[in-house]
């Protein structure tokens, strides 16, 4: 990847470490100066001491190293606890593992908890996991929404990023929903590039076997960007044009789907045997096209196919991408598409290339590069409720396992 990713910003996962571990610290400053979307701060010495310190302003995860034997210590973090209230996540490092100690934290309700030696990777993704709320308990699936270009070059993945970013950011910094990024397209998708993540979908290892995929081995397969978003991407195999079994697309999505409140899919153009299942599965499914004659034109005709093979199912929405409204001169206007697309179009994205480039090559959102940019305010009315979700598509319970009978 480039070296010209941005250390700066406000959507930056802010991580406070609290340790008396020389050792560790290093560590933790070697392990975070690598991470461009974290920003970390350090207190050095025991909680005990630096209780006062910790004031939770401003931050998105605390790091607390302690010795569970060591009583002044556990009693620092049950103050601590009750003062947070909850917000930020706690995240505790300790020598050892013990069930009474480990009983201790889930009652103070630490978010997470991590045995030394820890591995760095792991200290990353356990800070950009515990940002993100869970699923309510009776929530069966995710709201998904799914992205399918009618053409090529269309800005499909940027849209699914920023889509992805606005919903898990839509409860506050305070309450993230549980929000994941899952690209379909495992020949050469570029939702991990354009994020300046590892991918970490590992389709041989699941494919012979997809019973085995479960939460513990999606956990492994999942990485996270420092703004806490979950992300499932394969490595890309561009020499490679091969299918997979329905069965191993659904139950991936099937399993994010239960453990996640929003899921974006960036689909591939390509048809393949799982594509109808993924669609029929969407609580919101749309096409995005360019403005030119025949941008407007795959649009109509994916529509009219997609409507054709989902029968009663969601009918997708068209997205004008890089749409440019021009007072004077030749070219399509507005009133042009309406008149061509009719109910079907749903929303016309600004075009402003520069500060997508920007976004993309520093793998930040695009309110971080430019707060209250057309783009993002856009996207947000487009992705926001219905305002009367009765007159909206019914919500399908498990949709992909419905789909898939």
């Amino acid at each position: 990847m480039l070296n010209s990713r941005s250390k700066a910003g406000s959507t930056k996962t802010k991580v406070l470490v609290v340790t008396a571990d020389a050792a560790f610290e290093e560590s933790v400053r070697s392990t975070f100066a690598t991470a461009a979307q974290i920003e970390l701060a350090m207190i050095s010495g025991p909680l005990s001491a630096n209780e006062a310190k910790v004031t939770g302003e401003d931050l998105t995860v605390i790091v607390i190293d302690l010795d569970p034997a060591q009583e002044p210590e556990m009693a620092a973090l049950t103050r601590l606890m009750g003062r947070l209230n909850g917000w930020p996540p706690v995240v505790v490092i300790t020598p050892n593992f013990d069930k009474d100690t480990a009983r201790q934290l889930l009652l103070m309700r630490v978010a997470d908890f991590l045995v030394k030696p820890v591995q760095p990777v792991e200290l990353v993704r356990t800070c950009a996991r515990v940002v993100q709320a869970p699923a309510a308990p009776e929530q069966t699936e995710a709201q998904i929404f799914t992205y399918l270009g009618a053409g090529g070059g269309c800005g499909v993945t940027t849209l699914a990023i920023q889509t992805a970013l606005l919903l898990l950011n839509s409860g506050g910094s305070k309450s993230r929903p549980a929000t994941c990024l899952v690209d379909l397209n495992f020949q050469n998708g570029n939702c991990a590039d354009y994020l300046d993540l590892e991918p970490r979908l590992d389709l041989k290892e699941i494919e012979p076997r997809p019973e085995r995929l479960d939460r513990q081995l999606l956990e492994v397969m999942t990485a996270y960007h420092g703004s806490g978003l979950a992300v499932i991407a394969s490595p890309n195999r561009p020499a490679e044009m091969r299918s997979f079994d329905p069965e191993l697309v659904t139950r991936l999505l099937d399993l994010v789907s239960s453990h996640f409140n929003y899921v974006v899919i960036d689909m591939p153009r390509t048809w393949f045997s799982w594509t109808d299942s993924v669609l029929l599965g969407s609580n919101r499914l749309y096409i995005v096209t360019e403005l030119t004659v025949p941008g407007l034109k795959h649009a109509k005709q994916l529509v009219a196919a997609i409507s054709e093979r989902l029968g009663d199912g969601q009918r997708p929405g068209v997205i004008i991408n890089r749409f440019e409204q021009r007072m004077f001169g030749s070219g399509l206007r507005k009133s042009d598409v309406e008149q061509a697309l009719g109910k079907d179009f749903v929303s016309a994205v600004p075009n402003n290339y520069a500060l997508v480039r920007e976004a993309i090559d520093r793998g930040v959102p695009l309110d971080e590069v430019k707060a209250g940019n057309k783009i993002t305010a856009e996207l947000k009315k487009l992705i926001a409720p219905p305002p009367d979700r009765a007159a909206a598509a019914p919500h399908k319970k498990m949709a992909l396992s419905w789909a898939r009978s």
